[in-house]
């Protein structure tokens, strides 16, 4: 029987593809990650979120079921992927990449322990690593001392380069484009799931437009109509759009795991008087929350501020959650920053050059007046004296009561 194995090198398609940043861009991302390791006298690094592996190396994963990682050490950056994948790993990376082969349990961690040695001081992902992968880690590399890397990484992910803001700032053009889409789709009978199709085939096209050189994948739509906007995450359905219904446009963008979003209240038809009431109650608290974001605010402040201006109008008990987050490698699958939320519990300050949303929600119950989810979403990025607002879709009644 031929001796298979463990692991080799699939170097295949002859050159790198083109990433979605400058190699520059890499280079000076592992540098702060270096400084990290140097500072905590960490021998290596082994990233396996799908977020940190594609910020310092350039590769997104899809694991179905399989690990993967981007072990970085003082002089090496090397991506380890499934053979499943062959030479697509090596070709969207800035990296050296060794693929593990499925023919013996556990390759994947001896190719790890290969490029780490043993006994060394090893920094990983604690917030990512399943008990079963972190014993393994523990078997295979048998580190002399570990530290959980995940803050560190966070923090400098939230704290966006300029060609960082130059893509999130493509993103959300995108969307923009996606809006207007799903405006032109809606009419009595439509249904959600058709109208969030031509969304989203608006929005993958700007992309291929804009990226030719790119891979494209996970651009999404939620369109929810009458009850099916009481929820900010609920799926499309097949729904048939009513007259006087409530809507909700909730644009996603993907490019090269950046992710972006546009979210617009809108009512079809007819507005009634109470639910024009709440609507510009919300609308209110938007632009106040966007007139809040500026260098030395904090997470929790904004909050408080936000909080008390919904309750002077005895709205805040229709809050359901925070009031905004950061932006960036990130998606309703991977990467969440949550020492950018706008939430009571976060203390984060805000600094030029991060990316955050304002999206205040106000969810009134069925059966009372102006039943429905009301939201709206704007994508700001703070500057030295304030914050630039993103997104050039229009809010409010006089564009979004559509006849």
């Amino acid at each position: 029987m031929t001796n298979r194995p463990e692991s080799y090198r699939f170097h295949n398609g002859g050159a790198k593809g083109v990433l979605p940043f400058a190699d520059e861009e890499y280079h000076d991302r592992l540098a702060g990650l270096r400084d990290v390791m140097e500072l905590h006298g960490l021998d290596a690094v082994v990233l396996t979120s799908m977020q940190n592996v594609a910020y310092y190396s350039g590769f997104l994963y899809l694991s179905f079921g399989r690990p993967y990682a981007c072990v970085v050490t003082p002089t090496e950056c090397i991506t380890v992927s499934a053979g499943i994948d062959a030479g697509q790993p090596w070709r969207r990376s800035i990296a050296d990449n060794i693929t593990y082969t499925d023919w013996t349990r556990d390759n994947f961690w001896r190719v790890i322990a290969g490029i780490t040695g043993t006994g060394k001081a090893i920094g990983c992902e604690a917030d990512h690593l399943t008990m079963e992968r972190a014993e393994k880690l523990n078997a295979f590399l048998q580190p002399k001392r570990g530290m959980d890397i995940s803050p560190a990484t966070m923090e400098q992910r939230m704290r966006k380069s300029e060609a960082e803001i130059a893509l999130i700032q493509h993103g959300c053009n995108v969307a923009d484009v996606g809006g207007y889409a799903i405006r032109e789709a809606i009419g009595l009978g439509a249904t959600e799931l058709e109208i969030a199709i031509a969304g989203r085939d608006a929005m993958e096209r700007e992309i291929a437009k804009r990226f030719p050189d790119a891979e494209y994948r996970d651009t999404w739509v939620w369109f929810q109509s009458g009850p099916n906007t009481d929820g900010a995450h609920n799926p499309v359905t097949s729904r048939a759009l009513k007259r006087g219904d409530i809507l909700s446009l909730n644009c996603f963008p993907m490019i090269s795991g950046y992710y972006t979003a546009l979210e617009r209240t809108l009512f079809l038809g007819d507005c009634d008087p109470a639910s024009l009431k709440i609507w510009e109650a919300n609308i209110a608290a938007h632009e106040y929350g966007m007139s809040l974001l500026k260098p030395g605010a904090s997470c929790s402040g904004v909050t408080a501020q936000l909080n008390a201006f919904l309750a002077e109008r005895d709205l805040l008990q229709y809050r359901t959650f925070g009031y905004g987050h950061s932006f960036g490698l990130l998606c309703h699958h991977y990467g969440r920053e949550a020492g950018l939320e706008l939430r009571e519990d976060i203390d984060t300050v805000l600094e030029p050059g991060m990316v955050i949303s304002m999206e205040p929600m106000l969810t009134i119950p069925e059966g009372q007046p102006g039943a429905g989810g009301y939201r709206e979403h704007d994508i700001l990025v703070i500057t030295e004296d304030g914050a630039d607002d993103l997104t050039h879709y229009p809010y409010g009644p006089g564009f979004n009561i559509l006849t």
